[in-house]
């Protein structure tokens, strides 16, 4: 057996309990799974302080000294802190426990030298430690330490005295333990082309470092490696789907393309809208299955490019279909497809959760003769009972929403050819997003898929205002707000939550609907939020589009696709607890029309560094990729909108995709290099790399989730 396989049980210091809590808390189960649970962070250990140079705002330090005497202090029940009074000499200073105290004072002895190691902070004017890490000082040489690694570890763990320290060691034992190289995952071809290390190499000095410069390439061997075999993974994948589908080949461009670009067209193309439609077309004309995914901007014009690529389709003897994640969206793309239609003998129709009885049968009796052209719909699209007579082109609203499975329900839709020696055809796919995806989060998320984007508005549009205030001036916010509905014009006021959270002190929707109804008393008020009846959603939402009510009070549900030209104003309470692209998300929802649009963003006054960095970048910009690159290195690839909710977020356990964008482009491009040489996955000079990817699919991570 590999000995990386071993049951972690069974390494020194381990044993049943630790292992139960390693494999609950931390996912470690064998000796491999340690060996790649990575430091988080270092610090240069061999270094000794005086206490008289410590300040209260170093980073970690270490002193060497002796315990003049402890002192414990009650906190109440079954609690007590404990201070030992430490001194090197020079000065004295406190090491304090809050809990593990008891152990302290029967471990550590009063007058024998001890090192001790953690960050300095001033407590009633003398330098404390809490929470030491502690050592014999006979028993440690200082000059050789080098840069000790940090490990996270969870509350329970540190509860039951597992911590970093104790991790460390573990690991420790383990590499110490393990005197054979480890296997090499990476050709030695691909090794020396990029000048990477060793594997063997790479993991012993990634736990223990003896230089800064050791360390970095150690890690850059580890990032490279993790996502080279998620692109290989991706590359594959669209390769394999390639070379086992065919698309339907769409060379005509005739009376439905022609007559809507003459005649219906409301206003000239952009340049960036007349790129993608460009590229689209190279794609339905290659005989291969477009699979393409379209960002743009809100507002930037990304359904009038569907609309014109399923015409394109239909000019081709074929039908089309988009989906979309809410019926709100849906019935807002059937009402946007017939008023840019206008007359056209084009018959578009709607299939929701709601369509029932008469109608709905209606539609599908259209769908299986062919009589329905264009089908808008939500997931009701793909139920079995939807069939279509040819179906050619499927167009995908906000993709997050839609899973590979669900894809592949919408293929199989498709008419069958009945020569079965012939490559099966698969209708095109455009997947549209307004949630602008940076270029490295795209490459691992929609590796699988060709990228176009329209960075361009409409013509007309006018940037919106976004500005930041205070809620102490709430006062003047109304005054103007009273102005732009007086002038015509309606407002969105958003709350973060629904009702009191004993928690967290917010202002939430329900009080916020009440006092704005007190402020207002002169308007009318629609209130929109997630736990109300779809159709009582639905009807205050419609009244908000048909001008019968001036505010609405919502949570993020209209986040997404809510389409009303005239509302100017875009109220965001308590904007320091959304994220930067819900932010961009919802001041989306205004700037539709021609008039000057405004986005407010209401915050207490005591905001985090990290909150004003959001504030300000939402005021200085509209531009969705600027926003979105910011946000992917203030949170992360994790806590996107639209990854880790939709099951999509992957575990990186070295790599970031915000920080190492270049080393995502030099593995996608090795990658690819191999796929295009050996698409088959067969030649034995690339055998260990896909053996190895093999061994990985077998592992806990997703990887269908990451293509």
């Amino acid at each position: 057996m590999d000995i990386l396989q071993q049951d972690i049980m069974y390494l020194p210091g381990v044993g049943p309990n630790r292992k139960k809590m390693l494999s609950q808390e931390l996912g470690i189960e064998t000796y491999g799974d340690l060996l790649e649970y990575f430091p988080y962070r270092y610090v240069d250990r061999s270094k000794v302080y005086t206490i008289r140079e410590l300040t209260g705002d170093m980073p970690f330090v270490q002193v060497v000294g002796h315990i003049m005497s402890f002192e414990t202090f009650d906190m109440g029940p079954r609690r007590e802190r404990v201070v030992a009074h430490f001194t090197d000499g020079t000065a004295i200073m406190d090491l304090v426990w809050f809990n593990g105290g008891k152990y302290a004072k029967q471990n550590y002895k009063i007058g024998k030298d001890y090192l001790v190691f953690g960050r300095p902070s001033v407590f009633n004017n003398r330098i404390q430690v809490q929470h030491p890490d502690v050592d014999d000082a006979s028993k440690v040489d200082t000059s050789a330490m080098g840069m000790q690694p940090y490990y996270h570890t969870t509350e329970k763990m540190k509860k039951a005295n597992f911590n970093s320290r104790a991790l460390e060691r573990l690991t420790k034992t383990l590499v110490e333990k393990l005197k054979d190289p480890f296997p090499e995952t990476i050709t030695d071809e691909v090794l020396s082309r990029h000048h990477l290390m060793s594997r063997d190499e790479a993991l012993r000095i990634i736990h223990y470092p003896q230089s800064a410069r050791d360390l970095e390439r150690a890690r850059l061997r580890m990032k490279f490696e993790e996502l080279f075999f998620v692109q290989l993974n991706i590359l594959r994948y669209a390769s394999d789907q390639r070379r086992k589908y065919r698309g339907y080949v769409f060379n005509r461009i005739g009376d439905n393309f022609n007559g809507f670009y003459n005649e219906k067209l409301p206003f000239e193309l952009t340049g960036a809208q007349k790129r993608v439609i460009r590229e689209i077309r190279q794609d339905m004309c290659s005989g291969k299955q477009m699979n393409r995914l379209l960002q743009g901007d809100v507002g930037s014009g990304k359904t009038l490019v569907a609309l014109m690529s399923m015409l394109i389709a239909l000019d081709n003897g074929f039908q089309a279909c988009i989906m979309a994640p809410t019926e709100i969206l849906a019935e807002q793309h059937l009402a946007t497809i017939r008023k840019f239609l206008d007359d056209m003998p084009i018959r578009v129709e709607l299939l929701t959760g709601m369509v029932k009885g008469k109608k709905r049968q209606e539609v599908l009796d259209g769908l299986l003769s062919g009589e329905v052209r264009i089908l808008v719909g939500t997931h009701a699209v793909i139920e079995d009972t939807v069939q279509f007579a040819r179906l050619g082109m499927v167009v995908i609203d906000e993709q997050h929403r839609f899973g590979v499975a669900q894809r592949a329900k919408l293929w199989a839709k498709a008419p069958q050819d009945t020569d079965a020696s012939l490559l099966r055809a698969l209708p095109h796919v455009l997947v549209m997003t307004a949630t602008p995806i940076p270029r490295t989060l795209a490459m691992t998320l929609y590796g699988d898929l060709d990228v176009s984007v329209i960075d361009e508005l409409p013509p007309g549009r006018k940037p919106i205002q976004t500005t930041h205030v205070f809620d102490s001036r709430i006062t003047s916010l109304y005054e103007g707000i009273r102005r732009q509905i007086h002038d015509g014009r309606q407002v969105y006021m958003v709350f973060p939550l629904i009702e009191e959270s004993e928690k967290i002190d917010l202002k939430n929707l329900e009080q916020g609907f009440e006092v704005l109804r007190e402020a207002f008393p002169e308007f009318r008020l629609s209130k929109v939020h997630g736990k109300m009846k779809p159709k009582d959603k639905d009807e205050e939402m419609q009244k908000f589009v048909n001008g019968e009510t001036q505010i609405l009070v919502a949570t993020t549900v209209i986040e997404v696709g809510v389409n009303v030209p005239n509302a100017s104003v875009m109220v965001i309470f308590d904007a320091q607890r959304f994220g930067l692209s819900q932010l961009h998300q919802l001041r989306g929802r205004v700037g539709r029309g021609a008039d000057q649009s405004f986005c407010i963003l209401v915050t207490t006054f005591k905001l985090s560094d990290e909150t004003r960095k959001r504030i300000d970048i939402m005021c200085e910009t509209n531009d969705g990729f600027r926003i979105a690159e910011a946000d992917l290195k203030l949170r992360g690839p994790g806590d996107l909108e639209g990854t880790q909710q939709s099951g999509m977020a992957f575990d990186l356990k070295i790599a970031d995709i915000a920080r190492d964008g270049q080393i995502v482009q030099m593995a996608r491009d090795e990658a690819q290099k191999i796929v295009d040489e050996d698409p088959s996955c067969t030649s034995p000079r690339y055998q260990l790399l896909w053996n190895r990817l093999k061994e990985l699919r077998k592992t806990n991570v997703n990887w269908a989730a990451i293509s």
